[in-house]
Formats: structure tokens, sequence, C-alpha cells
């Protein structure tokens, strides 16, 4: 086992303060960079395939798998930052990133439909790896600091935002007649940047506890506090990316331009990280649970916003209350995770929960190509009611039960 990069804490566990400085600073400059791959695949995933499938019907099938990625790396990246560090997942995510562009790029030139799912499999990988920077933001950080440090590290997604979607409009025609070729080769040169970034990236030193792992992973997924963490995170993000996967074929559809769908979708990841600047100071005054439940209102109202109509306003509004939404209820959700487990337990239990919540996501994805396909943008707003409701269900007896006092062991009231 490789630490050499790790840290000694003190008896609390807290990283001496430049330690924790230097690895936010880092995690939030790579969480901008790294949120070119996502968006570069759902800017294009659905056009690309359009133009490579075989048939209409699986044109958002790129995206689905990589969603699929993202479940499927979760749990062996979790082992990876167990038995070796986060800096070697870190490393291993990134090299998936690279991967991605070049396999995507060489897909778009042969006209390989098959090659760029590959690609976009091992770019979900990549944005497996990415999710785990927010827990990794809250490790050696002193417990009342986590959600502000989880939340600042998002908030570098906001760069990504911006830088995502322009770097679409600005490359996809420079290697004509291939579209999108250009772009792929610059999203594996962005991915490389990361890579550098994280080597500086410093972690506390593991305990003989932490490597054993702690509780059985049964015993902390029956809490009722875990359990509607893993139901809110889950919902948030199926709904955002069921809505997010469709809405650039939706728009093109509807006879909306390639450059609007790539500004909506900018506004769309900006709204999605741009808050993180002030939800963790939400979260530690109102409580995980409350924003996390305002980001489920807010999710259901960007459905309501796109029933409305298929005007590119219509679209563009939908979008950006949707980021808002993901935001509250992703980052809500991932601090009532922070409460249900022990030091020890933090990177089983952490890739628990986003297995979980990716794992479903996957089933919403590969359901979104198909219902906009079959039965139109109306019915796919519509389905994206359920799982909302679910989580706010979960949240609500979750809720009943912290007020009743009746805390699991290794709950943090």
């Amino acid at each position: 086992m490789n630490h050499r990069h790790a840290v000694p804490a003190d008896a609390s566990g807290v990283l001496p303060e430049n330690v924790q400085r230097g690895n936010i600073w880092r995690l939030a400059i790579a969480q901008a960079l790294a949120g070119a791959n996502t968006v570069v695949v759902y800017a294009t995933g659905a056009i690309v395939g359009d133009m490579l499938a075989p048939t209409p019907v699986l044109a958002t099938l790129p995206i689905s798998i990589f969603v699929v990625g993202m479940a499927a790396c979760i749990l062996p990246v979790g082992a990876i930052a167990r038995r070796h560090g986060r800096r070697a997942a870190f490393l291993a995510g990134t090299g998936a990133g690279v991967l991605t562009g070049l396999l995507a790029m060489l897909a778009v030139i042969l006209g390989w439909f098959w090659l760029f799912c590959l690609a976009t499999f091992f770019g979900g990988g990549y944005a497996a790896v990415v999710l785990s920077f927010r827990f990794a933001a809250a490790d050696g950080v002193a417990p009342k600091r986590r959600a502000r440090a989880l939340s600042f590290v998002m908030a570098g997604g906001v760069a990504a935002g911006v830088v995502g979607p322009q770097l679409v409009t600005w490359t996809m025609d420079w290697w004509p007649p291939h579209m999108f070729a250009a772009t792929f080769l610059v999203q594996a040169a962005v991915a490389a940047l990361s890579a550098l970034i994280l080597l500086g990236v410093r972690s506390p030193t593991p305990t003989t506890a932490e490597i054993a792992g702690g509780r059985p992973l049964a015993a902390i997924a029956l809490q009722p506090r875990f359990v509607a963490a893993a139901i809110c995170g889950a919902a948030s993000y199926l709904v955002m990316n069921f809505l997010m996967t469709a809405a650039p074929l939706a728009m093109h559809i509807s006879g909306h331009s390639q450059t609007s769908a790539n500004l909506g979708l900018q506004w769309h990841v900006i709204a999605m990280y741009a808050p993180s600047f002030f939800t963790g100071s939400l979260i530690a005054r109102f409580g995980a649970m409350r924003v996390a439940t305002v980001g489920l209102l807010l999710t259901g109202l960007s459905a309501a916003i796109g029933l409305g109509g298929i005007e590119v306003m219509h679209f563009w509004w939908m979008l950006v209350l949707l980021g808002i939404g993901w935001n509250f209820g992703f980052l809500g959700a991932s601090a009532l995770v922070l409460e249900c487990h022990r030091a020890e337990e933090k990177t089983r239990v952490q890739s628990l929960n986003d297995f979980i919540v990716f794992g479903l996501m996957a089933i919403g994805s590969f359901l979104s190509g198909g219902l906009l396909a079959g039965y139109g943008w109306d019915t796919v707003l519509w389905v994206s009611f359920a799982p909302l409701a679910i989580a706010f269900t979960g949240l609500l007896v979750a809720g009943r039960r912290r007020k009743a006092g009746s805390l699991e062991p290794g709950e943090i009231g």
C-alpha cells in the first residue's frame, strides 16, 4: 500500500490548515476542468448518437452508457481509494478521461457508433472519480466545516459551465467534415491537465480502522437517514440527467439550433454549480434535509415550466431551474451521507451511496431516449415527477424519525 502522499492528521483527524486549503483549491480547479468531460458528452452525445446510430431509438444510448460507466466504476474507485489513497483513484480517473476524448474522436472519424459508446463508458468512469472530489474535500476537515468544503469544491463546476459548452461551440467545426472530432481531442487534453493539478492533493494517513472498513455496509445502509439521503441523491441526479439527456435532442426536434442547445446547457451547468458558493452555508444554517427538500421542489417546478411550451425560453428556464434544484437536492443529500458514517467507514459508505444514486440514474437514462422517441418531450417531463415524489416521502419519514430522537449508532444528531 502506497501512502507517500498522505499527511498525518491531529488526534481529531484534522489536517493542517495550509494542507486543507491546498487540497480544496486543487479539487475545485480539477472539478472545473473535469466538468468539461461531462458537458461535452451531454452536449454532443445525443447529436453524435443520432448521426452514427443504426436507428434513431439508439440516439441517446451513448449518454446512457456514460451513466452506466459511472455506476460500474464507483465501487472499484472506492476500493482503489481505500487501498491506495484517493490520489491513485484520481489519476486512474483522469487517465480514463484522456481515453474518452481519444476514442470519441476516432469514433467520429471512422463513423463507428459502438466505439463512441465505449468512449462514453470511459467518460462515465472519469465522472465517477470526479464525484469523489466532493467527499475528498471533507477529508481532514473539522465536522462543522465539511459541508462548506464540499460545497466549495462543487462550485468549481461554474467554470465548467462556461468553458464546456463554449469548447463545443468553438471546436465543433475545426475538423471538417468530422463534426466534433476536434472537440473530443481538446477534451482529452483538458483531462490530462486535470491530472497534473491532482498530483498535489494530500490526504490524511489512513488509520488501521479505516483500512478495515468499520461496520458491515448492510447495518449502515438500513439507517433511515442513509436511505433518505440515497433516495434524494438518486432522484435529484436521475431527474436532472433524465431531462438534460433529452433536452438537446428535443430542442433539435423542435427546430432550435445547436448553438441554442449549447447555450441552454451552459446556463444549466452554471446553475448546477453557482449556488455551491452558498449552499454549504445554507446547509449549516437550515440543515441538510431542508435544503434537499427545496431542491426537489425546484426540480419539480422546472419540469412544470418545460410543460408550458417548446419555445427556446421554455427550454432555457427549465434547464436553469433544473440545475439549481439539482444543486440543492444533491448537495443536501451528500451532506446527509456525511452524517451517516464514522470516519473509518467513509470511502465504503460514500461509494455505496454513489453506486445506488448512479445505478438508479442509469435506468432513468435508458428510459429517457426511448420515451422521447416513442412518446415525446411532454411524456419525459411528466414521468420525472414520480422519483421526486418518492424522494420527498423518504425525506419526510427520515425527518419525523429525527424529531422523535431515534438516531442509529454512528449517526450524528
